[in-house]
């Protein structure tokens, strides 16, 4: 009997993520993948990425308009609720026997309260992260405990799931789906990147992609300002990544629009394939912001990465990564740190040393034999006996 596996997008980086998963499930003759794409796939305002998922040759099972046109707490919350309502009807429509998860998306938040409320079991691929700055710090851990099977990047993840009560069996250190993608995309010539992006490339360059730290109140455009201010004190070409749909992604995206046009040599893409950028950072100099790209794919390049501010906050770090304040000065300091020849000569070779599993084939293999009954859904708390440890009258309540 076939086994029906529908997997969740809503964003453009998660769907690169995802590509050679979806690859592999969609080779296996014993499962049905089930493609569900949401959020920012099917805005104009961010591209309309699910043309680009179905460029890929991906049927689309179901396509869940859920984002409103506003940026704000409340817009963000609603589509959470709209989120849940779309998904509960996609999944009574298709009936999957498991529902594949990545990472810590609203938008993922809302497939997997439907899922928990349907009695679909979840797979959950990249719990046990911490990002102390954002809202996806508690999504990711919420998802983590509604889920079933675990698929972590690290043993350090691995051990932050159990902790958190999941049952040990359940969860598996299969490295990321990300690797998979950097391994294995093909290698283009500068004249060949140059020719898709439309644009000359030179160096030094610097890629810059930064987004709202969504558990500070009214920042982004100050810190974007800061921002702003430093990299225009490089006369560099200067390529920007518009942010995703978050609170106050758009004020970041006005200034990004704003600054283009009065610099040359700067360059803003809504959206960019994968493939693409992962071959813009063989070519740069430097990434700046506070994406997740810098800490996770940047070391596979020998890329400094500058860090700024606490969106990425708790993750844990390679050497590529110059940690700044959100000051103009602290980043203009952090950069020219990074561009020292002798700081990116110490990162040589630093890329042997990461990990490079198959993890998509991994995680596929577990999927297809999981055993799948009742009492998978009836999940038991895992019990970690606390040796030693010492619980003040302040840490229960007490006065």
């Amino acid at each position: 009997m076939t086994r029906k596996i529908a997997v969740v997008t809503g964003t453009r980086a998660e769907y690169g993520i995802l590509y050679w998963l979806l690859k592999e499930l969609q080779d296996r003759p014993s499962l049905e993948l089930q493609l569900l794409a949401t959020g920012a796939h099917l805005s104009p305002e961010f591209g309309l990425t699910y043309q680009q998922i179905e460029e890929d040759g991906f049927p689309i099972a179901e396509k869940l308009e859920i984002l409103l046109s506003a940026d704000s707490e409340t817009a963000i919350s609603s589509s959470i609720g709209l989120g849940v309502i779309s998904f509960a009807k996609a999944f009574e429509r298709l009936t999957p026997d498991i529902v594949v998860l990545l990472g810590d998306r609203y938008e993922t938040l809302a497939a997997a309260i439907a899922a928990l409320v349907a009695r679909i079991p979840i797979a959950h691929i990249g719990g046990g992260h911490a990002t102390q700055g954002a809202i996806d710090e508690s999504i990711r851990h919420s998802i983590s405990k509604m889920s079933q099977f675990h698929f972590a990047s690290r043993p350090e993840h691995r051990d932050r799931i159990i902790q958190l009560g999941e049952d040990p069996d359940r969860v598996f250190v299969t490295n990321t789906p990300l690797v998979d993608g950097i391994v294995r995309m093909p290698r283009m010539e500068k004249h060949e990147l140059e020719a898709e992006l439309g644009i000359e490339i030179t160096s030094p360059l610097f890629l810059i992609a930064y987004h709202p730290v969504t558990l500070e109140d009214s920042t982004a455009e100050g810190q974007m300002d800061e921002l702003l201010a430093a990299v225009s004190q490089f006369d560099d070409r200067r390529i920007f990544i518009m942010p995703n749909a978050d609170t106050g992604g758009r004020i970041i995206s006005e200034k990004i629009r704003t600054f283009v046009e009065s610099h040359s040599k700067s360059e803003a893409f809504i959206s960019i394939r994968r493939e693409l950028y992962l071959n813009l950072m063989r070519f740069a100099s430097v990434v700046v912001g506070n994406s997740s790209s810098g800490i996770l794919e940047a070391p596979y390049f020998n890329l400094p990465a500058v860090n700024i501010g606490d969106r990425q906050k708790g993750r844990l770090r390679y050497g590529n990564v110059i940690d700044s304040a959100t000051d103009a000065a602290s980043i203009t300091a952090s950069i020219s740190r990074a561009l020292d020849p002798g700081f990116r000569d110490s990162l040589d070779n630093a890329a042997a040393d990461l990990p490079a599993e198959d993890s998509s084939k991994q995680i596929v293999d577990i999927l297809a034999q999981a055993r799948l009954d009742d009492e998978l859904l009836k999940k038991q708390f895992y019990d970690i006996k606390l040796e030693g440890a010492k619980v003040t009258t302040s840490q229960i309540g007490g006065d």
